[in-house]
């Protein structure tokens, strides 16, 4: 399962980037207004590709059709390598069918069921991202909703990549991992968290001190 960083915060993408384990970035409205809104968005875009060097989705605002086309025409004006992130809504299903015919790779956002993740598939998405935590948030499973997905995929074949998004947890991470599902994308906080265990903190710890103890005996 790859990792990707689900941030429009430059420093976070930077410092995950560092880590080396990092295959792209997803983002999305909601977190570009996050960040200071006097950002020219197309260079903050720009330098998140520079920095991670592999996916990057960016979401169209358009809800008809042709408004997405042309969104998606001009972003791939300056930016080429964009992955066309489009909503999960009947117009948006026709966007991605007709960047799908031209080889344009498009990621369909705000999934919660595994029904609309076939239909996504069926469209000609590349990624289809199934959101957890927000099921979560109203009391539903959301890890068994990439379970369905990734069990369908494994039945069928379907070639999209599956994305479990709106991961809010170290533990959501584990279980889309098990589930099968192609990436994860993660806000930095909680891959810093995933990373965490108190066993590798205090091993360490005794590591440094044994070799300190030696290091004293030594007279060095």
């Amino acid at each position: 399962m790859q990792l990707y960083v689900d941030s429009a915060n430059l420093a976070d993408i930077r410092a995950a980037a560092a880590l080396g384990c990092i295959s792209g970035v997803t983002t999305n409205p909601s977190l570009l207004a996050k960040e200071d809104p006097t950002l020219d968005i197309k260079e903050l875009i720009l330098d998140i590709h520079r920095t991670i060097g592999g996916h990057v989705s960016v979401e169209v605002v358009s809800t008809d059709t042709d408004g997405m086309l042309r969104e998606a025409d001009a972003i791939l004006e300056w930016f080429p390598d964009a992955t066309i992130k489009i909503p999960f809504i009947p117009a948006g299903l026709s966007a991605v069918r007709n960047l799908a015919n031209r080889d344009i790779p498009t990621n369909v956002t705000l999934l919660f069921t595994a029904n609309q993740a076939v239909i996504a598939a069926n469209a000609g998405a590349t990624y289809v991202s199934v959101f957890l935590g927000r099921l979560d948030d109203i009391s539903t499973d959301g890890v068994q909703a990439v379970r369905d997905t990734c069990e369908i995929w494994d039945v069928h074949g379907y070639e999209s990549q599956i994305i479990a998004a709106s991961i809010r947890n170290p533990l959501h991470l584990l279980e889309c991992a098990k589930a099968g599902a192609h990436i994860a994308t993660v806000p930095y906080k909680v891959l810093l968290q995933s990373m965490k265990h108190p066993l590798t903190d205090s091993g360490l710890k005794s590591f440094l001190d044994d070799h300190a103890k030696m290091m004293t005996a030594k007279g060095a």
